[in-house]
């Protein structure tokens, strides 16, 4: 801590309290961060867009239904919305109830979808679990959320203890390794890079030993390299290296990406006039290359607007983590944030040829019901912290997080806080 609790209490404005109708206190909570909100609304409207000029043809010339892939991801879209909704209502100190019930839930859901007969293969991966009369879902997605709720949870209540080798690096690859293991088992390097990334971002945020996080990423690329990597991937990575080598074989996804956002300009060709006829050229346009859709239709002003607001989104979680008023919350947030904005990054850069082919998806934006609304329901989460914001100096200012009381998840009851009494609307 960089403050005395008590002389951080006495530099936070003091609160009003209110009432319910049995005269029960409850503590005041501010408007969410409009600015997220706008931000992510604006993302996702984008993406409804784009999924349906970058797929209405395609559906059209195979199924003649111009709406198949775009009607999905609005259903999708309005869950997402609903839960988003929802959860910025809710406290999201609850989520540290069911963070360990939804990290086993998620690890067997990863477990199921390697079983032959209930995972759908596509493209030579089991990403896919498909249950009964209900639609597929992809697992990761909700592994995703699983492990941030659960690793802010978990740090939080390890405090300083996280820096140790036995008391920090070793319990955390005991909950980290099994979610990346079963993901690249899939196997999806894409994801359970994003996975890892986020991962080592929150666990290096709640102080652990650099030369801890430095050797287990060695060991990971290692392990990854010698395990991991399958003939189809280090193609991609020949690809990567030189895509015109063999534009119509292994680098004819990074070739006409490439193309169709050289052929977009400043303003592009206009909303359903990139070259193909809505992507009929550019393979996964309405997924993994929906940026190349928007760069062609809109211009390099376009794609720009797209990165502009994922910056906002980065920006504006980094200052929700900051003013968190509890270090829960600060990793949570801290968790989100980095796992969205990894992702669009990772997903930006392999159709601007900075990285290899991943197959993941650009938050928000692509296709795919599963990713949509555990973004959403994410984002939910994090203007959930947003409303209990407080101005601080720096993050690890927040109200310490561990000790006895501290030791399972505990939500703060009703009782008056010496000094500013605090109300939750």
């Amino acid at each position: 801590m960089t403050a005395p609790t008590s002389l951080l209490r006495a530099t936070v404005r003091p609160r009003q309290t209110s009432a319910t109708v049995s005269g029960t206190l409850r503590r005041e909570v501010h408007q969410p961060d409009y600015v997220v909100l706008v931000a992510v609304i604006a993302l996702s409207a984008i993406g409804i867009l784009m999924v349906f000029s970058s797929s209405a043809m395609k559906e059209y010339t195979q199924d003649g239904d111009i709406f198949g892939t775009v009607a999905p991801q609005v259903v999708w879209g309005l869950l997402g919305l609903a839960a988003m909704l929802g959860l910025m209502r809710v406290d999201y100190r609850r989520l540290r109830l069911v963070s360990i019930p939804l990290y086993v839930v998620a690890i067997g859901l990863l477990v199921l979808v390697l079983v032959p007969g209930m995972g759908t293969i596509i493209g030579g991966s089991a990403r896919w679990l498909k249950l009964g009369p209900l639609p597929s879902v992809h697992p990761a997605e909700l592994a995703k959320i699983a492990l941030v709720v659960y690793l802010a949870h978990w740090l939080a209540r390890r405090g300083s203890g996280a820096h140790g080798l036995w008391s920090g690096t070793v319990p955390f690859l005991v909950i980290f390794v099994p979610v990346v293991a079963l993901i690249l088992r899939e196997p999806d390097l894409g994801t359970a890079l994003v996975i890892a990334l986020t991962g080592i971002t929150m666990f290096l945020v709640a102080g652990a030993s650099l030369s801890h996080v430095l050797a287990l990423g060695a060991a990971g690329i290692v392990g990854v390299v010698v395990f991991a990597i399958r003939s189809y991937q280090l193609e991609r990575i020949r690809a990567w290296l030189d895509p015109w080598a063999d534009p119509r074989g292994i680098g004819f996804h990074s070739v006409q990406g490439l193309l169709a956002l050289a052929s977009g300009g400043l303003l592009g060709l206009g909303l359903g006039h990139s070259r193909g006829a809505g992507g009929l050229f550019l393979p996964n346009a309405s997924n993994d290359f929906i940026f190349a859709i928007i760069g062609e239709e809109f211009g390099l002003v376009g794609a720009g607007l797209v990165v502009v607001l994922f910056v906002i989104l980065a920006y504006q979680g980094v200052r929700i983590a900051l003013s968190a008023p509890d270090t829960f919350g600060a990793l949570l947030a801290a968790g989100i944030t980095a796992w969205l904005c990894i992702q669009a990054f990772i997903n930006i850069g392999v159709v601007v040829a900075l990285f290899p082919i991943t197959g993941i998806t650009l938050p928000f934006i692509s296709a795919g019901g599963s990713s949509l609304t555990i973004s959403l329901a994410a984002v939910g989460i994090l203007l959930s912290i947003s409303r209990e914001t407080v101005e601080r100096g720096t993050w690890n200012d927040a109200s310490a997080d561990r000790g006895r009381r501290h030791g399972r998840a505990h939500l703060p009851g009703p009782r008056r806080r010496t000094g500013a009494a605090r109300t939750r609307s």
